[in-house]
């Protein structure tokens, strides 16, 4: 772990609250010890609930490296990730993620995630948000067609 990294990480993330541009939230994307790419919150300025600093720093990163993946790289955050940030970083797949404060200090000032957690070990049906499966069937088609393609790149 790299201690200025991390500081930076926070630092940024201080200077988002500062600006007005999003939540206190920033991750860098490092790689050999250089910084490839930043994000911070940006769910509130461009009304993107997505727009979380893990979820814009992969992106960013990943347009950098021209690859949907980022091997050889670390994720300095400065908050534990949240459910939908932790998903992208396993999809992402970077060596290791380096974070400041946990997800109890997040719900202490407001960003509390726990209710996703509690959603997922409730049946679907009873959920606060309903999801109904439909054309099963014919939602399998999309796959057949995957698995035909020859040139299907793995992920």
């Amino acid at each position: 772990m790299n201690d200025s990294l991390m500081q930076e990480t926070i630092r940024r993330a201080v200077d988002n609250v500062r600006s007005g541009r999003g939540g206190p939230f920033c991750a860098l994307v490092v790689k050999d010890d250089r910084i490839i790419a930043t994000g911070t919150n940006l769910v509130t300025s461009t009304n993107d609930p997505t727009a979380h600093a893990e979820v814009t720093a992969i992106r960013e990163a990943c347009r950098a490296l021209g690859s949907f993946q980022l091997n050889g790289c670390e994720i300095y955050t400065s908050c534990e990730p949240c459910p939908m940030c932790l998903g992208a970083i396993y999809w992402a797949r970077p060596e290791r993620v380096y974070y400041a404060a946990t997800a109890s200090d997040a719900a202490a000032a407001g960003f509390d995630d726990s209710f996703i957690y509690e959603e997922l070990k409730i049946p679907q049906g009873e959920r606060k948000i309903a999801f109904i499966q439909e054309m099963h069937d014919a939602g399998l088609e999309p796959f057949r067609e995957w698995l035909r393609k020859g040139d299907r790149v793995a992920y």
